[in-house]
């Protein structure tokens, strides 16, 4: 029992029974152990990322190397940059260019215009001290000038007068549908004259867009465009009424009143008068009698004056005073309606032109005005084909 005093215990094997003996003295459990991994193995790992960065660091890198900006594409619209740059160079640093070959020129001196004009100034007033003022010079306008006042090209002289427009009226003149003083021109680009006649067809042109005007004449007016007299005229009523210059179409006496037309469209002018196309008018007459009926059925039946035979178109009493008649005609003979009845003893007190081609006097007061309508030019034109 003493002897065993100084050994070493025993150990026991790990999952041994209490029992039994232990067959290794020293031998590790076979078990995986829990412990924590040696601290040398730690400083092993720090090791080896150390060496892992030292290849990577900086102090290694590649040497520097320059990189170049290519244009920006047109249509970017980008700025354009020709410069390098190197990496890792301050972003407010500024890229090195090549100086230029040549020197720069020497900037201009400034003028000085405020001295210069005192100059000027002292100049001129010394020359009027001493009586040395020139005279100036008259601008002489060329030849060229003078005859190209006035002249219009024929495309727009077409569109002007409203026929249609100038690319249409290009079309007129190449095909030629347009004649110049008789003679037909094809050239485009042609110029006219005012005094030129222009016509497509039948019809002569006007450079002015055409103008109708009605008017609701009032007694003791003349209808004329000028009157040496100075009597009152009806240009007077429509005087600032258009900037085209317009003419009465045909004449109302002094004493007439009712509806008479102003334009400048000659043309229509020359159909409205003309006999051959028969334009209509009706006057309401009131007489200083009654209108027997047997002078009725003469009037109707057509009465022979010193200038010809004239049959009225229509002809009816207006009333059952038989005083005021109403009669169409269609001649254009100079006081032709107050001849009629005289013809027949009897005086006309009022006569009053209430239609015209077709136009009536309806909302148009006495000795006011107003345009036609495009329906009634249409209508008016109508009526003179």
């Amino acid at each position: 029992m003493e002897e065993n005093r100084g050994d070493k215990p025993k150990t026991r094997q790990f999952g041994a029974k209490r029992g039994t003996k232990s067959t290794a003295k020293t031998e590790k459990p076979a078990t995986r152990s829990r412990r924590k991994p040696a601290e040398k193995n730690v400083k092993e790992e720090k090791e080896v990322k150390r060496s892992f960065r030292s290849k990577t660091s900086t102090n290694d890198k590649a040497p520097k190397t320059k990189r170049t900006f290519s244009k920006p594409k047109e249509e970017e619209g980008g700025r354009k940059f020709t410069g390098t740059r190197k990496f890792g160079a301050k972003r407010n640093e500024k890229p090195a260019f090549k100086a230029k070959d040549t020197e720069a020129a020497p900037r201009k001196k400034r003028r000085d215009v405020t001295a210069e004009s005192e100059i000027l100034s002292e100049i001129v007033a010394r020359r009027q001290r001493e009586g040395r003022v020139s005279p100036q010079k008259q601008k002489v306008l060329s030849l060229t000038d003078n005859e190209n006042q006035g002249l219009v090209r024929l495309n727009k002289y077409i569109a002007n007068a409203g026929i249609c427009s100038r690319r249409e009226a290009d079309v007129l003149i190449t095909t030629g549908a347009i004649s110049v003083n008789d003679e037909i021109v094809t050239e485009l680009g042609y110029k006219v004259r005012p005094t030129d006649v222009v016509r497509y067809g039948d019809h002569v042109l006007q450079n002015e867009k055409p103008v109708y005007l009605l008017l609701n004449k009032p007694k003791d007016y003349i209808t004329t465009t000028d009157d040496e007299r100075g009597r009152k005229n009806v240009m007077d009523l429509v005087r600032g009424a258009c900037k085209e210059r317009i003419y009465p179409v045909g004449r109302l006496d002094k004493n007439t009143t009712g509806l008479l037309l102003f334009t400048n469209d000659g043309d229509m002018t020359k159909k409205l008068t003309h006999p051959k196309h028969g334009i209509q008018k009706t006057y309401s007459a009131e007489l200083n009698k009654k209108f027997a009926n047997i002078d009725m059925c003469a009037l109707r039946n057509g009465i022979e004056l010193e200038d010809g035979i004239i049959t009225p178109d229509e002809v009816e009493y207006v009333d059952d005073s038989k005083k005021v008649i109403g009669i169409t005609i269609h001649s254009g003979k100079n006081r032709i309606v107050r001849r009629i009845f005289e013809f027949l003893g009897y005086e006309v007190v009022k006569l009053d032109r209430v239609i015209f081609a077709g136009l009536t006097k309806k909302d148009l007061p006495r000795g006011k005005w107003r345009f036609l309508t495009q329906a009634e030019i249409n209508i008016l034109k109508m009526t003179v084909k």
